[in-house]
């Protein structure tokens, strides 16, 4: 049945005065993507990881489809991670991937448009920039403006950034950590190393091989990382049996790994984080490095979720350590919060 005259002059109001708008925040990570659109919250959390036809290199699965392929994949099938440290890597995919979840985001509200605000990192280059730029208007969106991932976590984290005090903020990525100093509205210093939850998972499969002569996937060191990792040592030591396959013998084989293990494993990336975190501390003006020994900082990110990395960090920098309430989400949330104070924040937005 037709809408009536009525309903359809109704109907053309609300498109006229953008009730249906989509505001979009988007988290472009290295390891997953996460998606918030205002008024419904977080409503799309990704593997960012797809899968490609070699033959004619068609799109076979993206997400969490594509991510359970890794490690089982024949080959026929590539097995694509269109970001690599936080930035672009691979244009064309990256912009299905972003094109596929915008689709399945905005549902039967496909015709419409959205505003997106999408996450970079803050050491981006300005080519690197202009790709994610590039990536959302392709992709779909109406308008599309960028926001550093250290401003993005802050607001997702509920710092009161706009205030004329010292907000620290170290987002610790799959592909990168970054840590900032923030005040009114905007980073004050900054520093960022390409080094996140990836390198830590790499450490623990060089670990593993070095003293076991064994190999393990991806897949399985992130499960050890999440399962029984930490930075630090714990008064209860955590075990897991692990499986892989003997370099010697090339056969299947099953080692248990500890957490004192782990925590001698990954070690060294830990310890470039660390350091990263103690420059940015090193160049904020005193007055808010005073900020900051009162209020701490905040951690977001999926490496936040690493055991006694806030213990770590306090232990390094003497600084007081706190771990957002929902690390994973902090950027994603932030980046549609930035959207509803845009006049406020475009100040602080890269340029492209």
């Amino acid at each position: 049945m037709g809408l009536s005259e009525q309903g359809r002059h109704h109907l053309h109001e609300e498109w006229s005065t953008g009730m249906f708008e989509r505001y979009i925040g988007i988290d472009l990570g290295t390891v997953n993507v996460l998606v918030y659109m205002k008024g419904r919250g977080i409503v799309l959390h990704e593997p960012s990881v797809v899968a490609i036809a070699r033959r004619d290199s068609k799109i076979v699965a993206i997400g969490q489809e594509a991510r359970e392929m890794v490690g089982r994949n024949p080959e026929s099938i590539e097995i694509a991670y269109p970001l690599k440290d936080g930035v672009i890597a691979d244009y064309e995919v990256t912009e299905k991937m972003l094109a596929y979840f915008i689709r399945r985001v905005l549902g039967r509200f496909r015709m419409v448009r959205p505003v997106l605000m999408v996450s970079v990192p803050r050491g981006v280059t300005s080519v690197e920039a202009r790709a994610v730029y590039d990536a959302a208007l392709q992709a779909g969106a109406k308008e599309a403006f960028l926001i550093p991932e250290p401003l993005a976590a802050a607001l997702g984290a509920g710092l009161p950034i706009e205030t004329p005090t010292g907000n620290m903020v170290v987002d610790l990525g799959g592909g990168t950590t970054e840590s900032a100093v923030i005040s009114v509205g905007d980073i004050v210093t900054w520093s960022s190393v390409r080094v996140g939850g990836n390198r830590l998972d790499e450490a623990i499969i060089a670990y593993v091989r070095r003293k076991y002569n064994l190999t393990i996937g991806q897949q399985t060191a992130e499960a050890v990382k999440i399962e029984i990792g930490s930075a630090l040592p714990l008064e209860e030591e955590l075990s897991m049996e692990v499986k892989g396959r003997d370099q010697v013998t090339g056969l299947p084989r099953t080692i248990t790994l500890t957490t004192s293990e782990v925590v001698e494993a990954i070690e060294e990336p830990l310890s470039i984080i660390v350091d990263s975190v103690r420059e940015t501390l090193e160049k904020t003006p005193p007055e808010l490095a005073a900020d900051i020994i009162d209020r701490g900082m905040v951690l977001t990110g999926g490496t936040a979720l690493l055991r006694q990395i806030d213990r770590l960090l306090v232990k390094k920098t003497g600084v007081p350590v706190y771990v957002a309430d929902d690390p994973i989400a902090c950027v994603a949330i932030g980046a549609g919060r930035a959207l509803d104070n845009l006049e406020v924040i475009r100040r602080s937005l890269p340029q492209i």
